[in-house]
């Protein structure tokens, strides 16, 4: 346990060589993180608690750390022995903690972290005199080098006979920083000098006016890059899955295992795997500004921002996350104290463009971009990405800023305190498991999630399948595979589901195969690509180019604009906007109702944001129909 950003985390990654079991406690959506360390032949179960600068609980996180220090938290054991890691830059903040920690009376040891910076700005301090002076076992480590872990293993080996001081420390707060004053003494402690470097950094990025041009320009130049650097990479995966769709036109006979294969896995799940390059390449960025210590200054600079919708900075944080997952976006409110603000926060959070979205955002802007639209030394591509990321941060701030003002009329804004960390260099192993873990997580849904509902949707556009005899009756030539596909596709159960939503969206410039990828989407966002990437293979299998050039080619079969292009920009732009508002995501739904105790907010969010979806794309349509 520890507080945050003290090294916790990187200490419990290599204590357990990332062996470790994630999830939730018991009734609660606060994240839960165990591990195993294999010492001297036994198995020790360590749990990383979730960061807290003191036991006086203000927000759900703190509030875990006291139920499961005091064996209060239900189906979860009290723990056998504390390691209260403390950052050796900010040590006295540290010994408060401890001081609140050690009158519940467990073996408890002192895990000193950031020494090597300690001494890097001329501090210093005596492990063993530190020790002597707490009365509790001390031992110092560079967790992101792996100094110091053999001998904490060797500490941890040996809980049962730690060292435990002869009196608390005093609870009454003179008393208390007396305390604290005397362990640094004797423990010959010299407080590091201010991080010059850091100071001058931050006199750019956190000016009110410099630091938000840097913060602009920084976004701006993240989502140049994704179109850029990550091209060459998502050309060789869609040219992968092309040759493996040739091979099972080659060499599967059976034409409706081939289909399967080829049009239903190959052609769906592939046109989501084609984006994997950008996904690792935009975590691998995110990760890079964590590492450096960034983040934490932009949730500074977004504070100000934050205030205007009457929110603070913990809501910035929380939209950050959503950047990657609305899930861990949602999850994240419960570091804020106002229950009112979390709620306002979590019906704005899932309008921040989450990752899901980016397959589905890469492929229309492919389609309504040119690739050699530019804006001066910018990609058009990029441009347009870096819009629609700012269009969902600021409908989430501005969704919040409603619903704070519809439950909350007084406006009592709470104080907002974060730590911001000196500017480090980070290391490849934390960037390479930032990046790789969401990546993997990606990976895993594309092979249960989208893989299952490939499947369903190649099922539902294949079935039922209509004999030589059926196929003459109807007028469709049995020997022409394409005509045979398009006109199966056209009478299939999945568009009968199509063509009985197609009067909702109709107005939007949909047609039913467009609302079949909607429906799909409820399961997740990327099965939308998916499903256009099956049917679009499927209508022409002899064409060979990518997904994008054989929607292009998409005409309207049935209604008044039989014989029209479907995607034409104004219909591209609805469907972006769509998927900018609508709340495709039953898993961040079940989160909200398991974070909030009900349906109530949930079923709020979801409708207003489906309405809300409906009404921006029907403008957007009719606006670029008018233009263009």
């Amino acid at each position: 346990m520890g507080s945050p950003n003290g090294g916790k985390t990187s200490l419990f990654n290599r204590l357990t060589g990332l062996h470790a079991k994630t999830g939730n406690y018991p009734g609660v959506t606060v994240s839960r993180t165990q591990g195993l360390a294999r010492i001297a032949g036994h198995d020790y179960a360590i749990e990383d608690l979730p960061g807290t600068y003191s036991l006086a609980p203000i927000s759900p996180d703190e509030q875990v750390v006291i139920d499961v220090l005091d064996g209060k938290m239900a189906g979860v054991w009290a723990p056998d022995a504390l390691l209260v890691v403390a950052d050796a830059t900010a040590l006295r903040r540290s010994l408060l903690l401890l001081a609140e920690v050690l009158p519940r009376h467990r073996p408890t040891a002192v895990v000193l972290t950031m020494t090597d910076e300690l001494r890097r700005r001329g501090g210093s301090i005596d492990v063993e005199a530190l020790s002597q002076a707490l009365g509790v076992p001390v031992t110092s480590v560079v967790a992101n080098r792996g100094i110091g872990i053999g001998e904490l293993r060797h500490l941890i080996a040996d809980w049962r006979s730690w060292s435990t001081p002869p009196l608390d420390p005093p609870s009454h707060p003179e008393e208390l920083a007396g305390w604290v004053d005397s362990v640094l003494s004797s423990a010959g402690h010299q407080p590091p000098t201010p991080d010059t470097r850091t100071e001058r950094i931050d006199r750019l990025l956190l000016h009110p006016v410099w630091g938000t041009i840097v913060f602009f320009v920084v976004m701006f130049l993240f989502f140049q890059a994704l179109f850029t650097w990550a091209a060459p990479a998502q050309d060789a995966v869609e040219n992968l899955f092309t040759w493996l769709a040739g091979l099972v036109d080659e060499h599967v006979p059976n034409r409706l295992l081939a289909g399967l294969l080829g049009d239903g896995i190959l052609g769906g799940v592939g046109s989501v795997l084609t984006f994997v390059p950008q996904i690792l390449l935009m975590y691998l960025l995110l990760a890079l500004l964590d590492a450096v210590g960034y983040m934490s200054r932009a949730a500074f600079l977004m504070d100000k921002v934050m205030s205007r919708a009457g929110l603070e900075g913990r809501a910035f944080v929380a939209m950050l996350s959503s950047f990657a997952c609305a899930i861990p976006g949602v999850m994240a409110t419960r570091t804020i104290p106002s229950s009112k603000d979390r709620i306002a926060t979590m019906l704005g959070v899932p309008l921040a463009t989450c990752s899901a979205r980016l397959p589905v955002y890469l492929l229309l802007v492919g389609m309504l971009v040119p690739q050699s639209a530019s804006v001066g030394p910018f990609t058009g591509r990029g441009l347009a990405m870096f819009l629609l990321y700012l269009l969902g941060a600021v409908s989430a701030m501005t969704a919040a800023w409603v619903v704070k003002k519809i439950t909350d009329r007084s406006g009592t804004l709470l104080p907002f305190y974060m730590e911001m960390p000196p500017y480090r260099i980070p290391t490849l192993r934390s960037v390479g498991i930032a990046m790789w873990e969401p990546t993997k997580a990606f990976l895993r849904k594309a092979g249960t999630i989208i893989m299952g509902a490939t499947i369903i949707i190649w099922a539902l556009t294949t079935f039922p399948m209509r004999s030589d005899a059926a196929l003459t009756a109807a007028g469709v030539d049995p020997t022409d595979e394409t005509a045979v596909t398009a006109y199966t596709m056209e009478h299939s159960a999945a568009a009968a589901v199509g063509h009985a939503v197609e009067p909702v969206f109709r107005p939007l410039g949909f047609d039913w195969r467009v609302d079949v990828a909607l429906i799909g989407s409820l399961a997740a966002r990327e099965v939308s690509v998916s499903t256009l990437g099956q049917m679009a293979s499927a209508s022409d299998p002899e064409d060979d180019g990518q997904v994008a050039q054989k929607l292009e080619k998409w005409i309207y079969t049935d209604g008044s604009q039989v014989g029209r292009k479907v995607f034409t920009p104004a219909t591209e732009v609805a469907f972006l906007l769509f998927f900018a508002y609508a709340l495709q995501c039953m898993s961040t739904v079940a989160i909200m109702k398991r974070e909030t105790g009900g349906w109530k907010w949930p079923s709020i969010a979801f409708g207003y944001m489906f309405a809300l979806a409906w009404i921006m794309a029907f403008i957007g349509h009719t606006v670029t129909g008018w233009i263009l």
